[in-house]
């Protein structure tokens, strides 16, 4: 599959842009175990066209993790343009726009996954943000506001009319937020649409590699992208290339996965400091499935989200694996 000019091979599996996940250390660790792309968090165009430090960090990226997406939101042409030229000039890959985002503070003020309620706006910004950029432009977006408006088919049409590169389609609506089950019914109506030229990558619910495989096969996508699924599991992306492979399931020991749980906390300090990153990485540790099956570990769980010191942490990680270590609770 190629965006532009960019190979990313056949079948690829990208990490899904999230905020306050996909920072700089996580998206090196998923791209280490197999992405094929990451993407960063998505950045506020109001935000970066002021220059808000802690927006303007969102446009680091290093050569180790290319190709990288840079993804931007926002309501506004003038906003988004100049946004979006801010971003050509930190050189990522490629400039995704975020018109999917479901939030109350994005989605509620006509933003993200808000523009599926003003279709002419929407196309307006991506017309604009393609014709200022010279990298490849990307959209990421829902299937409709809600259950009476799944309009994708259409305005997939519409958005490549427009010069984007690539489409990646969430398969619920906004009016969903993240319940329910995604609908990839209509990822799939959108690829099959003779009239789309254009990659179409599939997000949503993807949870194993079994599924990686059977939604690439079912409904024909060009790529599929992980989100929720590698909270605290970035090994994720090793498990499907190695099932991709030889269709077989990866067996990666529970000590090796609690290595790289350590190694996101220490990296997560390095980028930040010890009390903010311990806080910024408990995100992951809560919602590994690493511990699920474990019997009796509750406290065990609440001790180690709630530990404030790298010693802390890594004296209950180590507790962890020589309690629980070894051949048992192979996920």
């Amino acid at each position: 599959m190629k965006i532009g000019s960019i190979d990313l091979g056949e079948r690829p599996v990208l990490l899904a842009p999230m905020e306050d996940v996909t920072d700089i250390a996580f998206r090196l660790l998923c791209k280490q175990f197999g992405a094929d792309m990451v993407y960063t968090e998505f950045i506020s165009s109001d935000a970066l066209v002021r220059y808000v430090n802690k927006t303007t960090q969102k446009l680091t990226i290093c050569e180790e993790e290319r190709p990288v997406a840079m993804q931007i939101y926002g309501k506004e042409v003038e906003p988004m343009v100049e946004a979006a030229k801010i971003v050509e000039a930190a050189h990522p890959d490629i400039l995704d726009i975020n018109f999917g985002c479901p939030v109350k503070k994005v989605a509620g003020k006509g933003a993200g996954a808000g523009m599926l309620q003003n279709v002419p706006k929407m196309l307006e910004i991506t017309k604009a943000v393609v014709d200022a950029v010279k990298i490849p432009v990307t959209v990421k977006t829902r299937l409709g506001w809600d259950s009476d408006s799944k309009i994708i088919v259409e305005l997939a049409e519409q958005l490549q009319d427009c010069g984007i590169a690539a489409l990646t389609i969430h398969g619920r609506t906004r009016s969903q937020m993240y319940t329910g089950e995604a609908d990839w019914t209509l990822i799939g109506e959108v690829k099959n649409n003779p009239r789309m030229k254009i990659p179409i990558i599939g997000n949503g619910d993807v949870t194993t590699p079994q599924q990686v495989k059977e939604y690439f096969d079912r409904y024909g996508v060009d790529a599929i992208m992980i989100g929720r699924a590698s909270f605290g599991r970035p090994w994720i992306f090793k498990e499907v290339k190695h099932y991709m492979e030889t269709g077989e399931e990866l067996s990666l020991s529970f000590d090796w996965k609690m290595e790289v749980l350590r190694k996101q906390v220490e990296q997560s300090i390095e980028r930040l400091d010890e009390r903010r990153g311990i806080i910024h990485v408990r995100r992951h540790l809560a919602a590994s499935p690493l511990f699920k099956g474990i019997p009796n570990f509750r406290d065990t769980r609440v001790a180690m989200l709630r530990a404030e010191h790298k010693e802390d942490l890594d004296a209950i990680f180590d507790r962890i694996i020589a309690e629980h270590g070894g051949a048992a609770h192979q996920q």
